[in-house]
């Protein structure tokens, strides 16, 4: 059994998404291993808000939310505890806000109880959380970064408030972990660390596996992106690049959003499948894509699913993110023009070499690795002289992936 330099300890993660609807994130892949040795509670996020009434996905939201809340606590066959309070997110309102943290509070008392989460390390990874982390005993705090919250355009939720739970949660912390490397870069905290991102390397370089029925059917060659679908996606250059490369099939892979639309007859939407399915889908793929539009937020993304592209050997073309601009292999488009022209480069030119430069960006860059690194972290956090972080724990980004 792994060992991860943390043992015996309650850990409760205030996640930024959904354990039951969405494909693994940092802190599931992390969390699932540190259970091993540590009794875990991801708390499912507790969202950074409604969307607008006017969003086209506000009633699928309310609903997916509702079910969510209806398993309340639970035990995960990973064997962690999986928890979805019940909360009112109208962080707009004082009212509202002060009777959430009323139920929150009531609740996470009754976790504390049982299944036994006393003296807990308490891991934060969505900003709403703030409201709440002052009810709950922690001998240690920790807060991860992941986007640029205050620049998320999925609710109604004002970004002063937001920058408001982000200052507070950076001065209560122990550590500021940061998921990106340019948010990361911009950062001052001298309590920060860079936790990059990683990779099921084992299980994403296995193209090889049985081609899923479904793809099968479908003319090559295939652009394919696998993952969430929603406002972040670049709709017009697919429509464009669909229209203009008629014999090229778009293959998109997880839940859609109807803020994303893209219609053709060679763009095909397969729906969410299974993440172990994954390289079954990778096997068929001739060039992965990530055509994201480029603003404020997703100019801070460090997507896991490009690593993942990488670990698969495939040709990667993709929308210029700060994170991967000095990614070896990877193919970068501004206009629909270019995303043609690298798109066919890939289709060419990629030889075996660029393969396996590709695969060997990332070989090293496993989750196993990256929960090791967190369990020292916070065992280095937890000994008498390391509450306060000294200035040697701040590490700058490495430059290979």
């Amino acid at each position: 059994m792994q060992e991860y330099g943390l043992s015996g300890k309650n850990i409760i993660c205030f996640a930024g998404e959904d354990w039951w609807y969405h494909h693994p994130h940092s802190k599931n892949h992390i969390l699932k291993r540190l259970t091993l040795h540590n009794k875990v509670l991801f708390v499912n996020s507790l969202t950074m808000g409604l969307p607008a009434a006017s969003n086209p996905d506000f009633f699928a939201k309310i609903w997916r939310k509702l079910k969510s809340m209806l398993r309340w606590l639970r035990r995960a066959p990973e064997g962690l505890w999986v928890m979805t309070p019940i909360s009112f997110p109208l962080y707009s309102w004082a009212f509202a806000r002060r009777l959430n943290r009323t139920l929150l509070r009531l609740q996470f008392k009754c976790v504390q109880l049982f299944p036994g989460f006393r003296d807990p390390i308490v891991w934060v990874a969505v900003p709403s959380a703030a409201e709440i982390i002052d009810c709950i005993p922690a001998q240690l705090l920790i807060y991860q970064v992941s986007d640029k919250y205050d620049a998320n355009q999925d609710s109604v939720t004002s970004a002063t408030l937001i920058r408001q739970w982000d200052g507070l949660l950076k001065r209560k912390a122990a550590v500021v972990m940061y998921s990106g490397r340019k948010l990361f870069e911009e950062s001052s905290e001298p309590h920060r660390y860079f936790l990059e991102q990683a990779v099921d390397f084992d299980h994403f370089a296995n193209t090889s596996a049985e081609p899923a029925p479904d793809i099968l059917r479908i003319p090559r060659p295939i652009l394919g992106y696998f993952g969430w679908m929603d406002y972040i996606m670049d709709g017009p250059l697919v429509a464009e690049v669909a229209k203009l490369r008629p014999d090229w099939h778009w293959v998109f892979i997880g839940h859609k959003s109807n803020l994303f639309e893209a219609q053709g007859p060679n763009i095909h939407f397969l729906g969410p499948k299974a993440y172990r399915d994954l390289p079954r889908y990778l096997a068929c793929i001739d060039v992965c894509v990530l055509p994201w539009r480029k603003d404020r937020f997703t100019s801070y993304g460090s997507a896991i699913k490009v690593k993942e592209y990488l670990a698969s050997g495939k040709p990667v073309v993709m929308s210029p993110l700060y994170e991967y601009a000095q990614c070896p292999g990877i193919r970068v488009y501004h206009t629909a023009r270019e995303f043609i022209s690298q798109v066919e480069d890939a289709l060419t030119n990629d030889t075996q070499f660029d393969r396996q430069l590709r695969q060997e960006t990332v070989r090293g860059a496993t989750w196993d690795c990256r929960a090791r690194e967190v369990g020292e972290l916070i065992t280095s956090l937890l000994h008498p002289n390391g509450r306060d972080l000294p200035d040697t724990k701040v590490v700058t980004p490495t430059q290979t992936l």
